[in-house]
């Protein structure tokens, strides 16, 4: 691979995602009556440039160490983040189980990414379809949370509901797909 620019669009656009974060939080604690639709916009937003920086750095064929790194981390703080906020407001039990589920496996995949680096390995853990299908998934079920404005008995809350219950599930199995494209290397490595 030869190394494209850091400064590039999709490194621009992971870097905008990490300080759309704080946007996010500010937004969601704004007193206004439609702050739940900005907050939601802002989320969409940030998601969907998720899907472009990707897209972006494989069609311009600008892919960067430092996009590999930064993309990863950029996903998981406005998604961790989000499902905290979001867990605070509605104060249920049932959109608590699927965010432990969503941040648990993102603590536990990073961690089996680091490990895997430190074995001179860490090209082995693939982003597989079902992550990519997860990580839609989410984007959809936080953001119809934030609409809802934590009426946890609206239309809009039940089908992000079920839409983060999904994409809790696809995380659990995505979690267990990367530990079978390891086994070898943690069989022998314990």
């Amino acid at each position: 691979m030869i190394e494209a620019p850091i400064l590039n669009v999709p490194n621009i656009l992971s870097v905008l995602r990490i300080a759309l974060v704080p946007v996010i939080v500010l937004s969601f604690y704004c007193p206004w009556e439609w702050a739940n639709w900005v907050t939601a916009s802002i989320f969409l937003l940030s998601g969907f440039t998720d899907c472009l920086d990707g897209l972006l750095a494989r069609k311009l064929d600008q892919m960067t160490r430092f996009g590999e790194f930064i993309d990863p981390v950029a996903d998981k703080l406005m998604v961790s983040i989000s499902l905290i906020l979001l867990v605070e407001s509605f104060h249920s039990v049932w959109l608590t189980i699927p965010a432990i589920l969503i941040i648990g496996r993102e603590l536990v995949v990073s961690a089996l990414r680091e490990w895997m680096g430190l074995l001179g390995n860490k090209n082995r853990l693939k982003v597989n379809f079902m992550g990519k299908i997860k990580t839609a998934m989410q984007i959809i079920s936080i953001g119809l949370l934030f609409i809802s404005g934590s009426d946890l008995s609206s239309a809009c809350a039940f089908v992000g509901l079920v839409a983060l219950y999904v994409a809790g599930i696809l995380a659990v199995l995505s979690m267990c797909m990367y530990f079978f494209q390891v086994r070898k290397f943690l069989n022998t490595a314990m």
